[in-house]
């Protein structure tokens, strides 16, 4: 019978809102300890990140995590990690964590590439002989061969997390704690990182996995731990989990936008309603045009130059593309009034999806600040259309390309 490698018991994890506690010399903290004084609080609201979370891990096995942003994830696996302590519970550990928590960090700019191997493998808990012996092991995963004597202030943030991430994935730890590495580098990198974390798993490690791509989470975990304002509310089978996790995102994306509270932005302007059609009042259908009309609010006085970013997700919660003004470099100016509503239309003359459930994320920018952003916005539906005018309409994956074939 496999022992268990990781407990956690009902812990919670509390932070204060608003900026950090008063100043106090250390004459006042000691003066307060001696007459039994409290120490000053910061008169702020408490937010709790994690309340009451328990869940046991056996040695071998593989653990997803999933879960919104602000579920508790992030704090969950710091806790996890020691860089925080929990504010109640217990967390039992038996063997060796290895995080790979932010790639990269802790890699000093004016260090060459081979430098910083050493110093972050050091960093990470590796004996200088176990870096030399795993070093080209390391510089071949991560593809940065020809730049080893360059200082790391000149790689690309790809090239960075590819090393952070190979200097990272040559720990060998009992537990290993992965925190959503696959939404960084290519998909050949991506593809490397899957298989690193399958060998891990297959050797018989415990693992531990974060992710937003629901694929990932259902190849690579047996198991699944929803999370959700900071406390468990699933916890099974991972593809029974991830199920009932999409159903949630769904069904969220349904809400009325204008009442959500899960947003973030500086709120000088409000987006009401998003709405996708083929501009009369139908809907989206595959090849056809198609829009999507967002209504918002503005709240002040002031003419802004507005950017706005639409990620579209699949039923299974990736991401597919992103739409944006930006991209197309049309300027979207307004006056804007407070309380005065606004219209933004984005025209697709040709939609490539093919039929099935999607939603939308999004952001807006007003003069390059972060005005309003909502993930999973609304949710809407493609219906089956003629992407290509002429020959037979074979909806295969998750969208059409346009193709012209000649004989060469």
């Amino acid at each position: 019978m496999s022992q268990v490698a990781l407990r956690v018991d009902g812990i919670s994890k509390r932070y204060r809102l608003g900026g950090l506690q008063p100043y106090q010399t250390l004459r006042d903290t000691i003066v307060d300890f001696v007459r039994q004084r409290p120490m000053k609080q910061a008169d702020k609201p408490e937010f709790w990140a994690l309340r009451d979370v328990s869940f046991e891990l056996k040695e071998g096995e593989v653990l997803g995590i999933v879960g919104r942003n602000g579920a508790g994830k992030s704090t969950l696996l710091k806790l996890l990690s020691r860089i925080t302590t929990p504010d109640s519970g217990r967390i039992e550990v038996c063997g060796r964590i290895g995080s790979l928590l932010e790639v990269g960090t802790g890699f000093h700019p004016e260090l060459t590439g081979r430098e910083n191997i050493y110093m972050n493998g050091i960093l990470l808990g590796m004996t200088r002989s176990e870096v030399q012996r795993k070093f080209d092991e390391i510089v071949d995963f991560s593809g940065v061969e020809e730049f080893l004597e360059t200082p790391v202030k000149r790689y690309s943030s790809g090239m960075r997390v590819r090393l952070g991430f190979s200097v990272a994935a040559h720990l060998e730890p009992e537990i290993l704690i992965v925190d959503e590495v696959l939404a960084v580098g290519d998909a050949e990198f991506q593809r490397k990182c899957l298989g690193r974390m399958n060998a891990a798993a297959s050797e018989g490690r415990t693992v531990l996995f974060v992710s937003h791509q629901m694929e990932a989470i259902q190849s690579l975990c047996s198991r699944a731990v929803w999370l959700e304002n900071g406390g468990v509310r699933q916890d099974g089978n991972a593809d029974q989990v991830v199920s009932s996790y999409l159903a949630s995102t769904r069904e969220t994306a349904r809400t009325e936008l204008g009442s959500r509270t899960d947003r973030s932005g500086r709120g000088g302007m409000k987006v009401n309603r998003v709405e996708v059609s083929d501009g009369e009042g139908h809907p989206a259908a595959t090849g056809n045009p198609s829009q999507i009309r967002i209504e918002f609010q503005s709240e002040k006085l002031e003419r802004a130059s507005v950017m706005v970013r639409i990620g579209v997700r699949d039923s299974l919660d990736r991401t597919l593309t992103l739409l944006s003004n930006e991209l197309t470099g049309e300027e979207l100016s307004i006056n804007s009034v407070s309380g005065c509503r606004h219209v933004l239309l984005c025209q697709i003359p040709r939609l490539p999806l093919v039929p099935g459930e999607y939603a939308l994320d999004i952001a807006l920018w007003s003069n390059g600040y972060l005005e309003d952003k909502v993930f999973r916005a609304t949710a809407f539906e493609v219906v089956s259309g003629s992407f290509f005018a002429k020959g037979k309409d074979h909806h295969v994956g998750v969208v059409h390309i346009d193709q012209t074939w000649i004989h060469g």
